[in-house]
């Protein structure tokens, strides 16, 4: 993509699918590598088109014929008790470092929101301490930080066990019907905005992109599927860490959600092992009494409510989110 700024208007439109080319090279300038170390068109696939709740709303900016700022707004859901909500989250915002000073990120953003009225109820993101003001000027509320949690690991073992030491997330969710039972046991979380699972959901977060490499971990009773850990190992830094991106169990299953942690930190040889249970739940008491620590910070939730919400979704307690509706994406 040029690097130099180009005269004329600045136009705010919808994305179309010849925009790719020009839009993932503004992502790469931008943003650099993504989560998988290159910005592919599998990337882009899986994550603005092949989503379960839908394809993601996604508008460019452009002077004469350069694409110049790209912002994208994936579909997404959330369940609270009986009602299920319309949302979308904000990602990739992208404006090319010529062009940056000059409005782009607001009119893409202010185009957005005025595009989702009456079709989404909520927007919600997590934003880094560069964009969240221009977030608040444009009608953001910050509802806190979400709650992490970090146990030591076992890195002496690498050497001997470099491996992750655990079956494939695509092996372990391809029975859906135990899946599903077990969602169905371990139910909602006392109201709070939680993303709605299922199988097809899970099957598209942890396995529709192979290059992450989730892992799974089971635990079984009587030939039913009683608990599923869902992680993945990555880099920190100079770190090797274990991301523990949901943890199912039974409202019961405390035993089982402990077991389950055990088995983790002898999964893989890593620095540290990290996970992000809803407050309250059972795998958020597991997590303490297996040693879990609570960080001192977060990732910083912040929502643009677009329309009258219950429970108060700028209120933290109102929010039920796993590592996995945070990670990545």
């Amino acid at each position: 993509m040029r690097a130099t700024a180009v005269s004329g208007a600045l136009g705010v439109r919808r994305f179309r699918d010849e925009d790719e080319p020009q839009v993932l090279e503004l992502l790469r300038t931008a943003l650099g590598a993504g989560p998988i170390g290159a910005r592919t068109p599998e990337l882009f696939a899986w994550k603005h088109r092949d989503g379960p709740f839908g394809p993601s709303l996604m508008l460019v900016a452009e002077q004469g014929d350069q694409i110049v700022g790209f912002r994208a707004f994936m579909r997404w859901r959330f369940r609270a008790g009986d009602r299920t909500l319309a949302a979308v989250r904000a990602v990739d915002t992208a404006t090319h470092p010529a062009h940056q000073g000059q409005g782009v990120f607001s009119r893409l953003t202010s185009a957005a929101v005025d595009s989702l009225r009456g079709e989404a109820d909520l927007v919600f993101n997590t934003p880094n301490g560069r964009s969240l003001p221009g977030y608040l000027k444009l009608g953001w509320q910050v509802t806190g930080t979400i709650p992490v949690r970090v146990r030591p690991g076992r890195p002496w073992r690498r050497a001997r066990r470099p491996a992750v030491e655990a079956e494939s997330a695509a092996t372990a969710l391809a029975d859906a019907g135990a899946v599903s039972s077990l969602l169905d046991e371990a139910g909602e979380l006392d109201g709070r905005l939680a993303t709605p699972r299922d199988p097809a959901y899970l099957r598209w977060r942890y396995t529709g992109l192979p290059q992450l490499d989730y892992r799974a971990l089971r635990e079984s009773e009587g030939g039913r599927l009683r608990g599923l850990a869902l992680f993945r190992v990555r880099r920190r830094g100079r770190l090797r860490e274990a991301a523990l991106a949901e943890l199912i169990v039974a409202p019961d299953g405390g035993a089982t959600a402990r077991r389950l942690l055990r088995r983790l930190g002898r999964a893989a040889a890593v620095d540290h092992l990290v996970c992000c249970p809803p407050p309250g739940g059972t795998a958020d008491r597991a997590a303490r009494r297996s040693g879990f620590l609570r960080v001192p910070r977060g990732p910083l939730l912040a929502v643009r409510p677009l329309g009258d919400i219950s429970p108060e979704p700028t209120e933290r307690r109102s929010w039920a989110l796993s590592l996995g509706d945070l990670e990545v994406l």
